[in-house]
């Protein structure tokens, strides 16, 4: 499935054009890492191996899954980048005039909204996204949390653009920033709390 919607031309193109390709050939590709980096996404909370055992099941020969480690050390390698560049170049926006929910009087609809996620318990996550408050009192939260803000497509539910940051960074702030991928002919809608955002 990931094959289908993200060929393999398009992320060698994302990995080249960010200087993750290979200069010697290895067990963990950097192709192969931008399907499992997306396969965490799609089989989140399952563990590493796991993953990538449902990605290359149908592989023959004398390949073996690797230690997670050496998962985690490849990972590190292909960074945030190609996802980054394969994300620019796939997010627009699908659906046609007859899908329920595409157009309104015209207007491709579009709506934004924003959401907190807890991330890893690690002191790198702590320093870059904070921890928010809890109900208890205390000062801190049992998990660090990143806030997204996203832009999407009304009838196909496609993520067209995105923002994270801290959790102390506010919705609003984040969604002032996603003007960038909207233009003529659409129609944005949002919730109550972004009364007055100029968009």
């Amino acid at each position: 499935m990931l094959t289908w919607v993200y060929p393999s031309g398009l992320v060698d193109r994302a990995v080249a054009a960010c200087g993750r390709a290979e200069q010697r050939r290895r067990l963990l590709p950097a192709r192969l890492m931008v399907y499992f980096v997306l396969g965490l996404a799609l089989f989140s909370p399952a563990p590493y191996l796991d993953v990538m055992r449902h990605l290359v099941e149908g592989l023959l020969g004398d390949w073996h899954v690797p230690a997670k480690s050496s998962l985690f050390r490849a990972r590190q390698r292909l960074g945030p980048e190609p996802l980054r560049v394969l994300f620019a170049t796939t997010a627009k926006p699908m659906g046609t005039e007859s899908a329920p929910g595409t157009l309104w009087r015209g207007l491709r609809l579009l709506a934004v909204d924003g959401t907190c996620w807890d991330v890893a318990d690690s002191p790198a996550n702590e320093a870059a996204f904070g921890r928010p408050g809890n109900s208890r009192g205390h000062d801190k939260s049992s998990f660090p949390q990143v806030r997204m803000a996203w832009l999407i497509g009304v009838g196909t539910h496609l993520v067209l653009d995105a923002e994270l940051a801290s959790c102390r960074t506010g919705e609003v702030t984040l969604v002032g920033r996603l003007p960038r991928s909207c233009g003529p002919g659409q129609l944005v809608l949002a919730d109550r709390e972004f009364l007055g955002v100029p968009l």
